[in-house]
């Protein structure tokens, strides 16, 4: 599941948490909209962190370049 996809179920979630005023018996409407949140945000974590490992220096592909300069002075 992409991020898409997790934004998708966080935003589920939240429509069955708080904007919904269903009564069905023998389910909690409220508790199904945070247990979906939380996967939602869980899933963004998830793929945030398999995405920084497969892209270690960010989208451009490579890491952070460093140059080193030296200068050599003559003794007086």
């Amino acid at each position: 599941m992409g991020i898409g996809g997790c934004i998708i179920v966080f935003a589920l979630g939240a429509i069955l948490t708080f904007g919904v005023n269903w009564h069905i018996s023998g389910m909690n409407v409220q508790v199904v909209g945070v247990i979906l949140m939380v996967a939602g945000l869980l899933g963004l974590v998830t793929y945030a962190g398999v995405y920084r490992r497969r892209f270690p220096g960010g989208r451009g592909g490579r890491p952070e370049e460093i140059v080193e300069e030296r200068r050599y002075y003559d003794g007086p």
